[in-house]
């Protein structure tokens, strides 16, 4: 099967040379045909005859003109139907120069419209046959040679038209597939942006109304909490009851997005920096000795300036574990500098091997976690570094704005 497809891309890419080869065959095939007697006694007969030079030279030129037939079909077909005619009148014995002419008739066939081919395989047999019986010799105008070239023309005109037609079939299937495909991924496009403009407008007013009121009620309960607590229950209460309903509306909505049978959400919040000692533990525990310098960042930071700084440290150290070799250390340090948390993660292991080759296979993105790493800290709009450090080992640096590109604030 590979062979067969392999053989089939050939084809298509070098349409010259399979017509060469072709050509070589039907003139072989002239050739061989010439040496047979078609009117023995006892049916053909072989080597009774042998053709003449002129015919040799005709059956050539056919041949050579059917290299060219896909890029000038009709030209080959007025060439060798020439040669057919010279031969019928000229030959004797004749030679099947006639085969050039219904090859040429096929390709035309197979290249025009229906009533072309009609229009032209007519008229190509009744003047091929016509000049056969009329130039017959000793033999009789309905003899077997004569009404085989009016057979085998007929044959050629309506098998091209026929692979025309089913050339035409699969062209318009692949076309209306192609055209269904477009037209469904449109619409799949056109579905996600409405339901996203329509989750947004949920989300909108659940947020927007309920967190309003909760704003509202807050500062009320504030404002009289020392004068009138009753009054401060009160809005409290309403407090509680706004974003018992928030939240409800919320589920709801966010229920929408998913899927029969997914698993249940995740109840515990999402890793952070809080849980840095918890991980920094597990490396200790497998044998990496980890050094941490915490500065003050604040535990309020953005959830996703959060989860970043924990990924990338979590990442960082996954890789020494893995590349630095067994006798390096690492040391995180995690530091707020203006309006930016600075990450940076280093060790002193040359790795398994060489220190520079292990530094450079780092450095490409062997793997998926640089570039994941990069790329999740540019979504926050910072920026990220890793590569080797002077004097070996490996470093990481990442720069993680404190303000998220959605203007969220730690």
């Amino acid at each position: 099967m590979t062979t067969l497809v392999r053989g089939r891309g050939w084809a298509r890419t070098h349409p010259l040379a399979v017509d060469a080869l072709l050509a070589l065959a039907v003139l072989v095939c002239m050739v061989v045909g010439s040496f047979a007697e078609p009117n023995g006694e006892h049916g053909p007969t072989w080597g009774t005859r042998t053709p003449d030079v002129p015919s040799l030279i005709l059956m050539t030129l056919g041949a050579l003109a059917l290299v060219f037939r896909r890029r000038a079909p009709w030209s080959v077909l007025a060439a060798t139907c020439g040669a057919s005619i010279v031969e019928l009148l000229t030959g004797e014995p004749r030679a099947p120069v006639v085969m050039c002419a219904v090859i040429a008739l096929f390709t035309v066939a197979a290249r025009t419209d229906r009533s072309t081919t009609w229009r032209i395989g007519l008229v190509t047999m009744t003047g091929l046959t016509g000049v056969a019986m009329l130039s017959g010799g000793p033999l009789p105008w309905y003899a077997q040679e004569n009404l085989g070239i009016f057979a085998w023309t007929g044959m050629a005109a309506a098998a091209g038209d026929a692979v025309r037609s089913r050339r035409a079939f699969v062209d318009a299937i692949r076309e209306r597939a192609e055209r269904a495909e477009r037209t469904r991924e449109e619409e799949a496009r056109r579905r996600v942006a409405e339901e996203r403009l329509r989750i947004a407008r949920d989300l909108h007013d659940v947020v927007a109304h309920h967190i309003a009121l909760v704003n509202v009620q807050a500062g009320v309960a504030a404002h009289v909490m020392d004068k009138r607590p009753d009054q401060a229950k009160e809005a409290l209460s309403h407090v509680r009851d706004a974003s018992r309903s928030a939240l409800n509306e919320l589920r709801a909505t966010v229920g929408l997005l998913r899927q029969t049978g997914d698993p249940e959400a995740p109840t515990e919040p999402a890793p952070g920096l809080h849980r840095l000692d918890e991980l920094v533990e597990t490396f200790r525990n497998a044998g990496l000795p980890v050094e941490v310098a915490l500065g003050q960042v604040g535990l309020d930071l953005a959830a996703a300036v959060d989860l970043a700084a924990f990924r990338i440290i979590q990442e960082a150290l996954t890789n020494v574990q893995k590349h630095a070799g067994p006798d390096a250390k690492a040391e995180v340090s995690v530091v707020r500098v203006g309006p930016n948390v600075e990450v940076t993660v280093i060790d002193d292991g040359p790795g398994p091997g060489k220190g520079a080759e292990r530094d450079a296979e780092q450095d490409t993105g062997g793997g998926h976690g640089l570039i994941g790493m990069r790329e999740r800290v540019s979504a926050l709009g910072g920026s990220c570094s890793a590569g080797p450090r002077y004097g070996g080992g490996f470093r990481v640096h990442a720069i993680l704005p404190v303000t998220t590109a959605k203007g969220g604030t730690a």
